[in-house]
């Protein structure tokens, strides 16, 4: 584990009281060398802004950034296309399994959300434990003419390759040459999407 998060560690463990043995601390940073340096170094900021108890090993967890959207967000995306089969969604593989227990219980919103994000959370952290990167596809509704721009906002924000969404997409409506070069610049920024 690299100086950077030993120092951010314990700066955070100083700012929220928090004491950890030696031995604490070395599980601690053994169990946080298992992800990328740049998302600890971001949990560990969160926690330090965030947190007005002792610091946690869950707390930092949960404070990675590895391109999951959070639960709340999450099913925001996922929400409407579980409401109406014509809907096109761009959500992640966990987004997709998650939605399954949902999709039983439409019937009462406010079960399905909360039996999504239970679901969520514990695919997330599963996945998070097991170092899997993030995937995003598409999920194709009905209504062809409503998939244009679920789709080109997921090029956008490099969720999905402009190449996969134009052989998604029927014939003449891609982006223009130049709009297509702006999205294609602009997601160079985000997570790799997968061809």
């Amino acid at each position: 584990m690299g100086s950077a998060i030993l120092q951010a560690m314990a700066v955070t463990c100083e700012l929220t009281g928090t004491q950890l043995s030696e031995g604490a601390a070395r599980v601690m940073a053994r169990d946080l060398a298992a992800y990328p340096e740049g998302q600890v170094l971001g949990a560990l900021d969160r926690c330090r802004k965030e947190l007005r108890g002792r610091l946690t090993l869950a707390d930092i967890l949960t404070r990675l950034d590895d391109g999951r959207p959070g639960p709340e967000e999450a099913w925001a995306i996922v929400s409407p296309s579980l409401q109406d089969e014509r809907v096109t969604v761009v959500w992640t593989e966990e987004m997709a399994l998650a939605s399954g227990p949902a999709m039983a219980i439409m019937g009462d919103p406010i079960a399905a959300r909360m039996a999504f994000l239970e679901s969520y959370r514990r695919l997330v952290q599963q996945a998070r434990d097991e170092g899997k990167e993030v995937i995003w596809m598409p999920c194709m509704g009905w209504d062809v003419a409503g998939r244009v721009g679920p789709l080109h906002e997921a090029v956008r924000l490099g969720r999905l390759t402009r190449k996969h969404v134009t052989a998604l997409l029927p014939p003449g409506r891609e982006p223009a040459p130049a709009v297509a070069a702006l999205i294609e610049r602009k997601g160079a920024n985000g997570p790799r999407p997968r061809d």
